[in-house]
């Protein structure tokens, strides 16, 4: 797989990838966020 990278804020590198993690210019890295799913039907 291929990441392109944007910079929609400056001074962040967001990547457009599978995740939603981002990478700042001074190498920290920010885990990603998904929402957590759930399966239908599932019970906890």
């Amino acid at each position: 797989m291929e990441a392109s990278w944007t910079s929609k804020t400056p001074g962040r590198l967001i990547g457009i990838v599978d995740d939603t993690g981002e990478l700042l210019p001074d190498g920290q890295i920010v885990a990603p966020h998904r929402p957590v799913a759930l399966a239908a039907g599932s019970t906890a």
